[in-house]
C-alpha cells in the first residue's frame, strides 16, 4: 500500500520534491483528529517523516569537503497546505495540510520535546496511515526522545497560545469565534490540551492524547468562561512545577541512545552502513603510526602519505557504498 504522498503524487494532486514518495516512513493524522475533538474530518493534518538520499546525510559520498565550497542542498521539511482530494472519504472529499520532515530533522525536534513532533509520536495507532518497519522501531522506542525538558517546552507552547487569545486583529474563522464567544476557544483549548500532555509525559512518561478530550471540546463549546480557562492554567502550571520534581524522566535527553536508534533506522532502510565510518582500531593505529617529515620539503615521508587522518572518514574497504532497500513494510489503516 502506498503513502498518502505517493498516492496523491501519482494522481497528480501533489508535486512534492521527487524523491519524497518512494521514502515516505512514517505518515499520521494530527489536530483535532488526534485529539478527539474534530467535529469535520473534512480537514486533516498530516505529519511525518521521509528518508532522504544517502548522500544527503553522508555529503562526502558527493564529494563535498566540509567547509569548502557551497555545500550541497539538503531536504529539511515539506510543507503543504489545502490539498484538495475528491474522492477521499467516500467522495466526500478531503483537504490536506501536510509537514513531512527528513529522518534527522525529525529526531532532532523529537530530541528538544517539541510539543508538535511528540505528539506525532504518540498518536493513537488508528490515526497512523503509512508506516514502514522504520516508523514502527521509531514508535516502539519513541519514550528515548522524552525527558524533563517537556515541562519548558509544553508550557511555552501553551503560554504562546495564552497570548493570542483575545487576538486585537483575528481574521476569517477565528474572528467569528471571537465576536461568539468573547474569546478564541480554538487557542483556549490548546492551552488546556498542552498542559494536561505535559502532566501524563511528567507523570507516566507516555501520553494518551485523547484522554481529556470531553475538556476540550467543552471548552471548544465555548461552556468554559475565559476567566476560568487563565485560572485553570495558572493552577495547572504550579502542579506541573511540583511534579517535575519527582517524575521519572531522566533530566537530559539520551543523545547517545537516539543517535544509535537514527543509525538502526538508517541501517534498516539502506542496509549496513559500516563502511561509511572510519574504524576505531584503524583509527587508533593512525594516531600511534610516527609520522617522519621531511624538513626540506615541509611535508611527511612518502611511506606514511596513505595514512588515513584520524578522525576522517575512510572509503570502503571491500564492499560498495549501502544502497536503499526499498520500503521495509506496507502501511496500516
Amino acid at each position: 500500500m502506498p503513502s498518502l504522498i505517493e498516492s496523491l503524487t501519482r494522481r497528480g494532486l501533489l508535486e512534492p520534491p521527487a524523491f519524497l514518495p518512494a521514502n515516505m516512513q512514517y505518515e499520521t493524522i494530527m489536530g483535532s483528529v488526534a485529539f478527539g475533538v474534530s467535529i469535520d474530518a473534512s480537514d486533516c493534518d498530516i505529519y511525518g517523516f521521509a528518508m532522504p538520499p544517502l548522500e544527503q546525510l553522508f555529503p562526502h559520498l558527493a564529494g563535498e569537503i566540509a567547509g569548502f565550497g557551497n555545500p550541497l542542498s539538503r531536504f529539511d521539511n515539506y510543507h503543504v497546505h489545502h490539498v484538495q482530494d475528491p474522492e477521499a472519504l467516500n467522495g466526500q472529499g478531503c483537504e490536506y495540510d501536510f509537514s513531512i520532515f527528513s529522518i534527522q530533522r525529525y529526531f532532532t525536534l523529537c530530541l528538544v520535546c517539541n510539543p508538535n513532533m511528540i505528539d506525532s509520536l504518540f498518536t493513537a495507532d488508528d490515526c497512523v496511515v503509512f508506516q514502514t518497519n522504520v516508523a514502527r522501531m521509531v514508535r516502539e522506542r519513541r519514550r528515548l526522545f522524552l525527558h524533563k525538558g517537556v515541562l519548558l517546552r509544553f508550557k511555552a507552547y501553551s503560554n504562546t497560545q495564552l497570548n493570542k487569545l483575545n487576538s486585537k486583529q483575528p481574521l476569517g474563522k477565528r474572528k467569528a469565534l471571537q465576536e461568539k464567544f468573547g474569546y478564541d476557544v480554538k487557542y483556549g483549548y490548546h492551552i488546556v490540551r498542552l498542559l494536561y500532555e505535559c502532566e501524563q509525559l511528567l507523570q507516566f512518561a507516555d501520553v494518551d492524547l485523547r484522554r481529556d478530550h470531553e475538556h476540550l471540546k467543552a471548552i471548544r463549546r465555548g461552556e468554559v468562561s475565559e476567566a476560568d480557562l487563565r485560572a485553570w492554567a495558572i493552577s495547572k502550571e504550579k502542579q506541573l512545577d511540583e511534579l517535575a520534581l519527582r517524575s521519572p524522566l531522566p533530566e537530559e535527553p539520551n543523545e547517545s541512545a537516539v543517535r544509535q536508534l537514527l543509525r538502526d533506522c538508517l541501517e534498516e532502510h539502506y542496509g549496513s552502513l559500516d563502511s561509511l565510518f572510519t574504524r576505531p582500531a584503524s583509527a587508533g593505529r593512525a594516531l600511534r603510526q610516527p609520522v617522519d617529515i621531511d624538513l626540506a620539503n615541509h611535508r611527511p615521508t612518502a611511506s606514511h602519505t596513505n595514512a588515513t587522518a584520524v578522525g576522517q572518514l575512510s572509503p570502503p574497504e571491500t564492499s560498495p557504498p549501502a544502497q536503499p532497500r526499498g520500503k521495509a513494510g506496507g502501511g496500516t489503516e
